[in-house]
């Protein structure tokens, strides 16, 4: 433990600071201050050592120098259980300092004011950093606070232990310290070398028994400061890394969509994905789409699993996984018989914005997530026939969903439904006749979503055959004109949507 009798407090941030500080000083906790933020804690009504008191030094260079000081920095560096130490700082009459709340100029901020760069250098902090790395160094003497978010539990700590931290919430603060120092100097770093550099801190949150396959090593690991999504699983045996990457997808399948959803997911691509108001018809139609597929598939849902829709799955062959925001009682119950079943509860109420990451032998591939939506009103049509009604629903829906297959993606849809997937393959008629054929129910009537255009009329001259009624397609081929003159013939409907969905 750690009592707090003094603590030098330096921040730019200066919400909350007012309130922290006066219940720091009911446990009689001397403050050491600088320059307004001194000035603040003074005006609240709080007694302040001012730090150019304590150093008998004024603050220079327009500020750039306050606290680098042996007076400073050797109360805060001194270990407190070291004789030798604690005899060094009485001969220079220095005392320890307990707690140090620091937070920096705001630099990465200030980027973006458009300021010249010799503002923006002043915009790099010196002292703050320092003082905050010497507190988390010496973190079983010192307590290092960095941000506004850590003042009510440093307070709850104080109260429980009668004015003193524990060590371990010191610890968990200084490791606090490093990232934010880390991300700090980085951003400079950026700033001087005019080029983006990511700087990430990957927690290991789970281990992994293996990754892909046996002989590979592997580990969930956490982005500090992302929003993943949270889950519980309420039954079944350890994730494995084949497992996460076919809930990844099925969770974002799901999500894309407003209305009650399901998606089976086989190897990370979509084998079945549906749309109806009741959850067991939405699962039974994904189902139905390839049911030879979606065995030892990942099942996902967007609405709570009743227990109609538990017994559909039980009764179409083995499932690896389920995903869900939760679970009728009823549910868990049939589910609770089938013990290699995994079962996992979902918040699918946080955005996510995380990078999409590619490993290449020429370096790593980062880009933004895929999160474009096609309205309605942006779909142009291009053909001499317009879409019904319901073939427009059709066409939006699987235009949502093609956006989740691997290209080349086709994906066949009716009535919400998905009837064909065709996905990877290095043509788009490959694709096309991979939909088609795999599709358990016929595709007459039904509409085709391309994830980019068509490059020449064999795939146009398919859907005619196979009695497709209309398209959705990027556009933005040379060959368009032909493709549309061939629609025009074939009396089939064509809409552009100038948005392409490869996924690679």
């Amino acid at each position: 433990m750690i009592k707090v009798r003094r603590v030098l407090i330096s921040v730019w941030n200066k919400k909350g600071l007012l309130e922290f500080a006066r219940k720091l000083k009911k446990f009689n906790v001397e403050i050491i201050s600088t320059g307004k933020t001194a000035a603040l804690l003074k005006k609240g009504g709080l007694e302040v050592k001012k730090v150019s008191a304590l150093t008998s030094f004024p603050e220079i260079l327009s500020g750039r120098v306050k606290t680098l000081h042996p007076r400073v920095f050797g109360g805060i560096l001194v270990n407190k259980r070291h004789p030798l130490h604690m005899e060094e700082i009485r001969n220079h009459e220095i005392d320890p300092i307990d707690m140090v709340v620091v937070n920096f100029y705001p630099f990465r901020r200030m980027v973006k004011e458009k300021l010249t760069f010799d503002q923006m250098l002043e915009y790099i902090d010196i002292g703050g950093p320092a003082m905050l790395r010497a507190a988390a160094k010496n973190f079983k003497n010192v307590m290092p606070i960095s941000s506004p978010l850590q003042y009510r539990r440093i307070i709850d700590d104080l109260e429980a232990n009668k004015g003193m931290v524990s060590e371990n919430l010191s610890r968990e603060f200084a490791c606090e310290v490093f990232r934010i120092t880390k991300e700090y100097d980085a951003a400079i770093f950026s700033f001087l070398k005019q080029e983006e550099v990511l700087v990430w801190d990957l927690e290991k949150t789970a281990a992994l028994r293996y990754g892909e396959n046996p002989h590979q090593k592997a580990g969930v690991y956490k982005l500090a400061g992302s929003n993943n999504l949270e889950y519980v699983q309420l039954q079944g045996k350890p994730l494995s890394f084949n497992n996460l990457c076919d809930l990844d997808a099925a969770v974002a399948i799901v999500k894309s969509f407003t209305e009650s959803a399901a998606a089976i997911i086989k190897h990370a691509s979509p084998c079945g994905v549906a749309c109806n108001k009741k959850l067991n018809r939405a699962y039974e139609d994904a189902y139905k789409c390839d049911p030879v597929s979606s065995f030892g598939g990942v099942v996902g849902f967007n609405r709570k699993v009743d227990g109609k829709t538990a017994q559909k799955i039980l009764k179409t062959d083995f499932k690896e996984c389920i995903i869900a925001p939760s679970y009728s009682k009823e549910a868990l119950k049939l589910f609770s018989a089938k013990k290699n079943i995994r079962v996992l509860e979902i918040n699918l109420s946080k955005t996510i914005n995380n990078k999409d990451i590619k490993r290449t032998v020429f370096g790593y591939l980062i880009q933004d997530n895929n999160n474009a939506i096609l309205e309605k009103h942006q779909m142009k049509v291009v053909s001499k026939r317009k879409p019904t009604q319901r073939e427009i629903a059709d066409l939006l829906f699987a235009w949502r969903v093609v956006k989740f297959v691997k290209s080349n993606a086709i994906v066949v849809a009716k009535n919400g439904t998905t009837l064909g997937i065709g996905a990877g393959q290095p043509s788009r008629v490959g694709s096309v006749k991979i939909a088609i054929g795999n599709a358990a129910r016929s595709v007459h009537g039904g509409v085709l979503a391309s994830d980019g255009f068509f490059p020449k009329p064999d795939s146009i001259k398919l859907m005619k055959k196979y009695g497709i009624k209309a398209i959705i397609q990027p556009g933005g081929s040379i060959k368009d004109p032909d493709i549309i003159e061939l629609c025009n013939k074939s009396n089939l409907a064509m809409v552009f949507t100038g948005l392409r969905h490869f996924r690679h």
